[in-house]
């Protein structure tokens, strides 16, 4: 753990949570904040928290930065974005080991998490380039009407401990090009993955002159969080966690006519065609229900299989699960690493309870793995004989439920059938299926895929979902729009004044 934080450039150094004018603060009325090894739950090192004082201290000098920031040229704010991801190329393996060690998903994963933020560094370098608008016909002779793209102002970004850095990259990178400076408070379970990626994001603004554009509040959701939703310097706040939070950050939010950006639940299903290659549909509901202990907001919850191949399906997949290692997330070969925390292991062992007392049939797992580590469990399997109450309940662990349908028709009711609208998936070789899966009529999740699995969403493509899952829009596409305010233009350059709609004033 020493070496890691030593190559991140915070090793023994005790820093403030919050990144303000003069570097890091120090402020002696913060409480400590120790983070856990979730493997292990050894102490991994500590953080003071922001107080309101701290956080005033940063928000001036965000204020500040907007200032000048929204005026250089966009294609100037893509160099230092650039930056920003060659240097998590030099600190790629560092970082992700501390992601690996923190939050406890295997050291692939980790890596894999800070490769996709020099993948979105790389898209919004494009992207400064193409923050374009539109000429719009004006039905006035000798006008000319457009629109424009403004910067918006300071986005309070709030993450969750499963992607305790890539979420940051989402709307960081994005933001910095449009103009935005960027205060976030990480999960208080990831506080040293959040001080090494601003320690790095820092030095690149150092490098260009700059600073106050990538800032940090680690503190609690009752003296940070709040004063984030409630503030009006802040007109986008995007927010990863519950739905439960989520709805109170919208209400919050809202309430003073902000914006918000809501990643929330996700209770993902495949539907598997009775023509499907059961042999891709195993290995990609294996890696979406098991990958990082089932703790993506995109993990694989639900199966929808049709009858004639339900059996077949459930036995690879059983067979599948008996070969999965778990251990240790930082030793190689491992595929499941720990829950997060002791209170992950309890939800989903009462989780795994009320489906048993719900008529579920335990195919394999369900219970906790104490020999291993404080938080390991086994990834479970259960055959229910309907989508019960617990199954349309998101549970952020290993749980895999496995229903039974007679076709096409029926799988898309019970698959839309959940208050959760984020993945969704189909394996068939049937295109007809395949095309009404992806129709209106079809999947109401914002992701639907055909013969993959419901995670590992690619950074080019808008990442959202609909319902209680917030509706909102982060990463690729024209998702760069809510970090920025449009302005419609109309130039008269004639040596008249007509009015739209042929009104006549005279």
């Amino acid at each position: 753990m020493k070496s890691v934080l030593k190559k991140l450039g915070i090793y023994e150094v005790n820093p403030g949570a919050c990144y303000g004018p003069d570097g890091w603060i120090e402020d002696p009325d913060g409480r400590k904040l120790i983070s856990y090894n979730p493997a292990t739950g050894e102490a991994l090192g500590a953080v003071i928290q922001a107080t309101p004082a701290a956080y005033k201290a940063v928000m001036r000098r965000a204020s500040e930065t907007f200032r000048t920031w929204r005026i250089t040229p966009a294609p100037k704010r893509g160099e230092v974005v650039r930056a920003l991801g060659d240097i998590l190329r030099d600190y790629k393996e560092p970082l992700g080991d501390l992601v690996t060690l923190e939050m406890g998903k295997i050291q692939a994963e980790g890596h894999g998490e800070v490769q996709e933020m020099i993948d979105i560094c790389d898209f919004a370098v494009g992207l400064s380039r193409q923050l374009y608008g539109l000429t719009i016909p004006s039905e006035r002779p000798g006008h000319r009407m457009f629109e424009q793209w403004h910067p918006l102002g300071i986005v309070g970004l709030i993450t969750s401990f499963n992607f305790p850095v890539a979420v940051w990259s989402w709307n960081s990178a994005i933001a910095a090009v449009c103009g935005d400076p960027v205060v976030w408070k990480p999960s208080s379970s990831t506080p040293l993955a959040a001080l090494a990626v601003t320690g790095l994001a820092n030095q690149v603004l150092s490098d260009f002159g700059l600073e106050g554009i990538f800032n940090l509040a680690i503190g609690s959701g009752r003296d940070i969080g709040e004063a984030l939703l409630d503030d009006e310097r802040i007109p986008l706040v995007s927010f990863t966690g519950s739905t439960f939070v989520g709805r109170h950050v919208s209400e919050t939010v809202a309430r003073r006519f902000g914006r918000s950006i809501l990643e929330l639940g996700g209770n993902n299903g495949i539907f598997v065609a009775e023509d499907a290659d059961l042999d891709m549909a195993t290995r990609a509901i294996l890696f979406g229900a098991v990958g990082t202990a089932g703790q993506r907001c995109t993990s694989t919850r639900r199966i929808i299989v049709e009858k004639p191949v339900s059996r077949e399906l459930s036995d690879r997949l059983v067979r599948a699960y008996e070969q999965v290692r778990i251990g240790n997330p930082i030793e190689e070969g491992t595929l499941m690493g720990p829950l997060v925390d002791g209170s992950a292991v309890e939800d989903m062992m009462n989780a795994v309870a009320k489906a048993q007392e719900q008529g579920g049939e335990l195919l394999y797992g369900g219970h906790p793995l104490p020999e291993l580590g404080p938080n390991y469990v086994e990834p479970t399997i259960l055959r229910m004989p309907a989508q019960t109450a617990i199954v349309k309940e998101e549970t952020f662990a290993p749980i895999l439920y496995l229903l039974e349908v007679e076709n096409l028709e029926e799988a898309i009711e019970m698959h839309n059938d959940v208050p959760q609208g984020l993945s969704s998936a189909v394996f068939t070789t049937n295109m007809r299926t395949m095309e009404t899966f992806l129709s209106a009529a079809g999947s109401d999740c914002g992701i639907a895929n055909v013969n993959i699995g419901t995670s590992g969403a690619e950074i080019g493509g808008a990442f959202g979902g609909e319902k209680e899952t917030g509706g909102g829009g982060e990463s690729g596409s024209d998702s760069w729009k809510a970090y920025m305010r449009r302005q419609t233009n109309t130039v008269n350059y004639s040596k008249e004044l007509p009015l739209a709609q042929g009104i006549r004033f005279e």
